[in-house]
Parts: C-alpha cells; sequence; structure tokens
C-alpha cells in the first residue's frame, strides 16, 4: 500500500447549501444588548453547535460535564444545539442561528471558501483519525477491489474524496456516477450495516462508530486510514467559529477554547467516565444511549487533540482538485490559533504553530 497523505474533501452538496448563503447573514454575535472589546458588558449568549458522536468527544464531554459552562463563567449563557451533519451546522452558522460549532473539515473549507474567507475560523482542532476501509472477509488486497461495491457516506465528503483518492494511487479508477473499476456507493452511515449484511455493498469508507459496527457485522479492516498519514494524525474535528462573533466577544471565544483544552483534557485522562458520559449524552440527546461497549471498541483509533493539523486540511483539499471533486481554495486566513495557544499556555502545553 502506498502510504502518501491521503487528503480531505469538499463536499459538493454541502457547496449548494453553503452557497445559498449570503455573506449578509454570515454569523450573529450574542445577545444584542452585550458589548465585545476585551470585555462584555452585560449577558452573552454563546450558541454552540456539535453532534452527539465519538469524533465530538470533547464537545459532548465538555457540555455534559459542565466543562464548558465553568469556563464560560456566569456572564456567558451557553446554549448547546446539536446537529447530525456539516451542511445543517454550517446552514445555521450562515443563517445567524449559531456562533461556533464543532465540525469536520469538509464543510470548514466550504464555509471559508463561499463566504471568500470572510465567515468563519478555525480556532482549535479537536480529534484526529477514527476512520477506515472495512470489507468482506474475502477481499485480502486492494486487487480484490476491481468490481466490488464500496459505500462512502456522501458524494465529494471526507471519505468519498479519501477512498477515490487512494484507489486512484493503487491504479483503480472510480466516476462520480458509481462506474469504473471500484464502484463508490453514497449512501447514510446508518444504512450501511444492513447493505453490508445483505450482500449490497461489498464494504465502507466510514468513520467511528460505523468502521466497529461493520467490523461487528464480519466485516475487516482493510484499510486503517492513520496508516496513510504522516504520524498516523490527520483532522476529522476543528473547532469553527463565526468572524462576527470572534470580533465582537474575543474574551467569549477565548474562555470557549479554553474549554475545549480543558475538556481534552479530561477525555484523555478520564477515558472510561468521558466514554460513559458520551453513551448517557447521547442517550438524552437521541433517546438511545450509544453503547458503551461500541465506544470502548472504537476508542482507540481516535486521537483527541487540540492541534487542528491544518496540513491534512490542506492536503484533503489538494486531492480533492486531484479526483476532480472541487476547485483549488486560497485557506489563507482560515486559521487564528492565538486563543489557543493562550489556552495551551496555560495549561503549561506546548503551543501549536499557526499555519
Amino acid at each position: 500500500m502506498r502510504r502518501s497523505p491521503l487528503r480531505r474533501m469538499v463536499t459538493l452538496a454541502t457547496l449548494a447549501v453553503v452557497g445559498a448563503a449570503t455573506l449578509g447573514s454570515t454569523a450573529a454575535c450574542g445577545d444584542d444588548d452585550s458589548k465585545g472589546a476585551s470585555g462584555s458588558s452585560g449577558p452573552v449568549t454563546l450558541r454552540l453547535g456539535y453532534f452527539p458522536n465519538i469524533t465530538h468527544a470533547p464537545a459532548v464531554v465538555g457540555v455534559e460535564k459542565g466543562i464548558f459552562a465553568e469556563k464560560l463563567g456566569a456572564n456567558v449563557k451557553l446554549d448547546p444545539k446539536t446537529f447530525n451533519a456539516g451542511p445543517a451546522a454550517i446552514e445555521a452558522v450562515f443563517s445567524g442561528a449559531l456562533d461556533a460549532t464543532y465540525i469536520g473539515p469538509n464543510p470548514t473549507v466550504n464555509a471559508f471558501s463561499k463566504s471568500k474567507g470572510e465567515a468563519v475560523r478555525v480556532v482549535s482542532g479537536a480529534a484526529s483519525g477514527g476512520v477506515a476501509l472495512v470489507v468482506k472477509p474475502a477481499i485480502s488486497g486492494v486487487q480484490d477491489l476491481k468490481g466490488k461495491k464500496i459505500a462512502t457516506p456522501q458524494l465529494g465528503n471526507t471519505q468519498d474524496v479519501a477512498i477515490r483518492y487512494w484507489l486512484k494511487q493503487q491504479g483503480l479508477t472510480t466516476t462520480k456516477e458509481g462506474g469504473g473499476d471500484v464502484k463508490i456507493v453514497p449512501q447514510e452511515n446508518a444504512q450501511t450495516v444492513e447493505t453490508f449484511n445483505s450482500g449490497a455493498i461489498d464494504g465502507a469508507w466510514v468513520p467511528e462508530p460505523f468502521v466497529s459496527r461493520l467490523v461487528n457485522a464480519g466485516g475487516k479492516v482493510l484499510v486503517d486510514e492513520r496508516d496513510l498519514w504522516p504520524d498516523k494524525k490527520f483532522v476529522i474535528t476543528n473547532l469553527l467559529v463565526s468572524t462576527k462573533f470572534l470580533k465582537a466577544h474575543p474574551d467569549v471565544v477565548q474562555k470557549l477554547v479554553d474549554g475545549q483544552v480543558a475538556a481534552n483534557e479530561f477525555v484523555n485522562s478520564k477515558p472510561e467516565e468521558a466514554q460513559q458520559a458520551i453513551s448517557d449524552a447521547i442517550g438524552k440527546i437521541t433517546g438511545k444511549p450509544l453503547d458503551l461497549k461500541l465506544i470502548k471498541q472504537a476508542w482507540p483509533t481516535l486521537e483527541f487533540t487540540n492541534d487542528p493539523i491544518a496540513t491534512s486540511l490542506k492536503a484533503g483539499l489538494d486531492h480533492a482538485v486531484d479526483v476532480k471533486l472541487t476547485e483549488p481554495v486560497d485557506l489563507d486566513g482560515l486559521y487564528d490559533l492565538k486563543y489557543l495557544n493562550n489556552a495551551l499556555k496555560a495549561a503549561g502545553k506546548p503551543e501549536v504553530v499557526q499555519p
């Protein structure tokens, strides 16, 4: 297997969603009665988005264990909002319904691109890893994938670009229409176990916990995406804020990032307590707790890091361009890591280099 930096993507469907938004409705700053320079006079509401899943563990734990609320203080009201997909979260940012969100690299790039670099900034990383290609046991190598059907979450999304680029490096072709040497079948992650069991697909390139679910359904990991990246690190979750909120309330953003660093410290130092908190929190949000055994199974494939691993996001964009799923995007100005480095320095941790 060729080990080259596998890259991330720009989801075509998300481009349509974000493209419909206008710069005039970029993102709202908290309450109208608040003021923002170096300190806010009056209460501020911070509307924070995240997904109820393992790859957003710092956000889930930060909310569930009261870490964000503690760091934000009495003068800031935390209003958490959950989403099931990146396009919806970005739409909320653009419509002014959300001030910050945990989100993947694909919608991060989309939001920055469609707002011409004006609407959003990445202020911290959150998680790396947790993605793999799971296949039927009879598939022993890349040569056995020819003629097979492999699922991805969505045409042009992070994992879709990843497998198309990887296959291209192995000399195998794909098409947007599902043709070529390997038939790529975009479908909702929730469908993959059923279609895998029925034989409708031969495998899937997906994030956790769907990797573990497919393995438990009889599949095997053919490619652990970590093996394709330098130092086995690639961004799966960022912390993104609207520039409007950032300019109005830099002090609140600093406290939010302080909370992110503290949440990751909790997740990494108390994994069992964090896993239980994730199961409980997802149960409250969705009505069905995520199986604790599944969380424990998936946990080792993820690294919860404050470093946004900017090089991997740029590499992913380059790969999306290479497989002709998007056009080049200038990412200059996307990252504002001074708040993260302030938090890391205060916590006695190494700072992250500003891209």
